[in-house]
């Protein structure tokens, strides 16, 4: 794999321009544009506008029957960047703060490698997701027809993890990541004079009351044996010093593994806020959407996953799922598969994913390049 070395350099180049003209869910046209030109320069059969600005570059070689998907997704975040690298966002409050940029890059690389060396038997796909950051844009892809169209097998899909030493790779069978639910919680009384509270339902109280009855949930009704988060995360209520408002609205986050764990902790929010409108005389409404499922590995996928990333570098075991959630979920609802971390940690002064000093590590560029290769040379063996 020498000539994969001859790679890195123009790949970053590539990186540094996506970095410097991020594009958020659905919006993806320039950086989608640039994949596909690049991806037919290195001979790959390549389809746009699946589920929006999501592509597909098809390799074939060989006879073999065998199918792999290679995903990478392509959305930035509505952040403001701060790290002042000179290839820092070209646009203000847009920016790639969870290295999708150096997933795409990657992924390319294996592409175009691939196309240049072959060394498999049977059809790869690189798909280039739209959208992942909480718009679902691997499940619009998939509603397009994208498995059905592009038949695979297996699923992978590599992220960047700087809570991991630069170049380690970890994954884990069974879950990895968790389901993301949200929520958003209408508190609705009169408003009236803060001076004569008696003569109105104060919805500011009972928020308060609300947000330390919530935290009780995931310590009181959650077995110890699983695992759940709940965050509050918003308060919006009032707008002067003497108005007690009519309106308040409390919103957050549940991250959680186990739908009866998530079943359970939508059930006892609407328990709590029953209680909260009979204590404070106040009107409550709950709007829970579940937008994510949990990431879940498929068992002897994951476990191939690990073998052949020992053989490329430093692999290990996931010792635990993080709470943090992903829309490679839906695909690995559709087909076998397995999510991959690839540590990008430069010790403890590394930033974490989603921080506006956040930048993809180009060192480990290499590293997940070889990963892609060493995956779909494995499924796609001539002797499979």
């Amino acid at each position: 794999m020498a000539d994969i070395q001859d790679l890195i350099a123009p790949l970053i180049a590539f990186r540094r321009d996506i970095h410097a003209h991020p594009e958020l869910g659905f919006a993806e046209h320039r950086t989608a544009g640039r994949i596909a030109e690049a991806l037919r320069a290195a001979g790959l059969e390549v389809t746009e506008g699946i589920g929006g600005t999501g592509l597909v570059g098809v390799l074939r070689c060989g006879d073999g029957t065998r199918t792999l998907g290679l995903r990478a997704d392509m959305d930035a975040l509505p952040i403001e960047e701060r790290t002042n690298a000179p290839w820092t966002s070209t646009h203000p409050g847009c920016f790639h703060g969870c290295g999708h940029d150096g997933h795409v890059a990657m992924l390319l690389g294996a592409a175009q490698y691939l196309a240049r060396n072959g060394g498999f038997s049977g059809t790869l796909n690189f798909i280039f997701q739209p959208a992942e950051e909480g718009l679902g844009g691997a499940r619009h892809m998939i509603e397009d027809g994208l498995f059905d169209r592009f038949p695979c097998d297996r699923v992978y899909a590599l992220h960047n993890w700087p809570g991991l030493p630069a170049g380690t790779i970890a994954t884990r069978p069974g879950a990895i990541m968790g389901a993301a639910d949200k929520f958003a919680i209408r508190i609705t009384g009169k408003g009236g004079h803060a001076a004569i509270p008696q003569d109105t339902p104060d919805a500011v109280l009972a928020a308060a009351s609300l947000v330390q009855q919530l935290n009780t949930i995931i310590a009181r009704n959650v077995p110890a044996s699983a695992s759940a988060v709940l965050s509050v995360t918003e308060i919006h209520g009032g707008h002067a010093h003497n108005v007690i408002p009519a309106e308040v609205t409390v919103g957050g986050t549940v991250r959680s593994f186990d739908p009866a764990v998530q079943d359970r902790i939508e059930q006892r929010m609407e328990q709590i806020l029953s209680g909260i409108s009979a204590s404070f005389e106040v009107e409550c409404s709950l709007d829970y959407d579940r937008y994510y499922p949990a990431t879940i590995n498929d068992a002897d996928v994951a476990r191939d996953a690990l073998a052949v990333a020992a053989e490329v570098g430093n692999a290990e075991l996931a010792p635990e799922p993080a709470p943090t959630s992903e829309d490679f979920s839906y695909m690995l609802q559709a087909r076998p598969g397995a999510y991959i971390w690839l540590g990008q940690g430069r010790g403890e002064a590394s930033p974490p994913l989603h921080n506006p000093h956040y930048d993809f590590n180009d060192d480990v560029m290499e590293t997940g390049i070889r990963l892609h290769v060493a995956l779909a040379r494995h499924w796609l063996r001539d002797d499979a």
